[in-house]
C-alpha cells in the first residue's frame, strides 16, 4: 500500500529541510537513520516540522518506543523478546516490523523506520 502523494510531499519537504538531503534521496523505502543519516537530535526537528506541516501533535513515545527498548521485561540478551515485539506492533501499527522480527537486535531498531512508515504514521494522525 502506497502513501498519499500530498502526505509524502510534505514529509519529504520536512526531511530535506531537517536533514539537508536531496529530494531524490527521500524515497518511501529510505530508512531514516541508515539511508538519510538522521540522528537523535534530528528527530526533534523532524517531529517539530511534521507537527507544524500537518497541524498535529506527535507524542515522543509513539514514534520512539524507548520505554519498550530499555525495559528488561521486553529485552533479553540485547534482543527484543516476543512480548516486546508484540508491544512494539501494538504501539507502532504503522511500521513494518517484518525484517526486524527476523533478528530483533535492540541496536538495530533505530535503523528500522522508513519514510513510508513515517508517512503512514502521519496519515493515521490526520485521519
Amino acid at each position: 500500500m502506497s502513501v498519499k502523494p500530498e502526505v509524502f510531499s510534505k514529509v519529504q519537504e520536512a526531511l530535506v529541510d531537517a536533514l539537508g538531503v536531496d529530494d531524490d534521496e527521500v524515497t518511501e523505502e529510505a530508512t531514516m537513520v541508515g539511508d538519510l543519516g538522521a540522528e537523535s537530535i534530528d528527530f526533534l526537528d523532524i517531529v517539530f516540522k511534521l507537527e507544524k506541516a500537518f497541524d498535529i501533535t506527535i507524542p515522543r513515545d509513539e514514534l520512539f518506543p524507548d520505554d519498550i527498548l530499555t525495559n528488561a521485561e521486553y529485552i533479553d540478551g540485547g534482543k527484543v523478546t516476543d512480548a516486546g515485539l508484540a508491544k512494539l506492533k501494538e504501539r507502532m501499527p504503522f511500521a513494518d516490523l517484518t525484517k526486524f522480527e527476523q533478528n530483533p537486535l535492540v541496536q538495530d531498531f533505530g535503523n528500522l523506520l522508513t519514510v513510508k512508515d513515517l508517512c503512514k504514521y502521519v496519515e493515521t494522525k490526520t485521519a
